[in-house]
């Protein structure tokens, strides 16, 4: 069904996009054929590479190649869909409001009669339709491929032990190595995090998108992480398209461990910290015997000071609360990632990013994600190398 709506959204937005854009153009005209025969190879072509990326690992480069144009085709899809439906939407309603003028007081305003001047205008207002999505395109672009900020963030807890006040956590989220991200990407958050001096460092969910076969040299500047406390893992869901169980075995021998359904307990000072973590959310369907268990995380943990839960996506959280952490770290949703899904994912998202106080008893931090997936762009929504501080409130 999923797949079903995308692909509902992608051939049909394509479809709205040919009657919007080339239909005010001259029959049989170069223009109209040109633009009708690129948003044709648009809609076969994205399709294809994604249906046979996984298939395509003997020739790797050349399958990044591809990638690379399918991903920058749907940012251009992506950005200039939305502009156009609300530019029709927007001629509808004053279309609208043009004829109930024309009604009551038999005028026709802001609508010209001139068959000539209305193509003249439509055309006009395309080409800058078309002008304002290659701008936010380029602009997406130069934010997505720099280097991941660091976002600082405080959690306030009242009544945390004095031992843990400022202990120091750096989490990475939604990196998507693969096709547009490659081995330097990685270095350089690597880098940058050491040189916050973390205690802890976490990477919740989504470090890849390939197999291990085509990534091993990409993810070897993990084994340069430092932190008094090591390296922890836990599953994003698409970890489980390219192969969860390779990539499981893979990440403890550069030196990040990982926690299926499991914890690990940090005795700092006299304080006991809790880290547990939850395969993704939709472990279940892929490998049930991976099914999400945030609960059997800790199960014979015994008691801590404070506890913490890496959970991919901000729907473990009723799991999390039912059972009793402090803190879950998430990510996910990227954010949005760019203009203007960053808005719309509002809609079926409450938590898309940020920190959030849960029922009064535990935080819940959503990371807008360390990389990006799919479209090479971050308009409106940056990535974040996120460095956490437990505050004594």
């Amino acid at each position: 069904m999923f797949l079903l709506l995308v692909f509902a959204v992608w051939f049909g937005g394509h479809a709205w996009i040919a009657g919007s854009l080339l239909w005010p153009l001259r029959p049989h005209s170069r223009l109209r054929r040109g633009g009708g025969g690129l948003l044709l190879f648009s809609a076969v072509f994205v399709p294809l590479v994604f249906t046979t990326r996984r298939v395509a690992v003997a020739h790797p480069q050349f399958s990044d190649v591809l990638t690379w144009i399918a991903y920058v085709d749907m940012d251009l899809f992506m950005g200039l869909w939305p502009l156009v439906v609300v530019r029709d939407l927007g001629r509808l309603v004053l279309r609208g409001w043009s004829g109930l003028l024309r009604a009551f007081s038999g005028r026709t305003p802001l609508q010209p009669d001139n068959p000539e001047r209305r193509s003249f205008l439509a055309n006009g207002m395309n080409a800058g339709l078309l002008t304002l999505t290659g701008g936010m395109s380029l602009a997406g672009y130069r934010e997505a491929r720099r280097l991941a900020p660091v976002k600082p963030v405080s959690i306030p807890v009242a009544g945390l032990h004095p031992d843990l006040h400022g202990f120091h956590i750096v989490q990475l989220s939604d990196i998507h190595l693969g096709a547009t991200i490659k081995g330097d990407y990685l270095q350089g958050i690597v880098e940058r995090s050491n040189a916050l001096q973390p205690d802890l460092v976490v990477i919740t969910g989504d470090l890849v998108d390939g197999y291990t076969s085509v990534l091993h040299n990409d993810v070897t500047p993990l084994t340069q992480l430092r932190a008094p406390y090591g390296s922890w893992f836990v599953t994003g869901n698409h970890e489980y398209y390219w192969g969860a169980e390779e990539w499981c075995a893979l990440l403890p021998t550069l030196g990040v461990r990982v926690l299926s359904n499991a914890h690990h307990v940090i005795r700092h000072g006299q304080a006991r910290l809790l880290l547990a973590g939850a395969t993704d959310y939709s472990a279940g369907a892929h490998l049930p015997a991976q099914a999400s268990d945030p609960a059997g995380a800790r199960r014979g943990a015994g008691p801590a000071d404070y506890s913490i839960l890496l959970a991919h996506q901000p729907r473990s959280t009723p799991a999390a609360l039912a059972a009793n952490y402090d803190l879950q770290l998430s990510g996910h949703l990227h954010g949005g990632q760019f203009f203007p899904w960053n808005f719309l994912i509002r809609l079926v998202q409450p938590y898309r990013t940020g920190l959030h106080f849960m029922e009064r008893r535990m935080w819940l931090y959503v990371s807008a994600g360390t990389g990006y997936w799919g479209p090479p762009s971050r308009l409106g929504v940056p990535s974040e190398i996120t460095s956490i501080r437990l505050q004594r409130a």
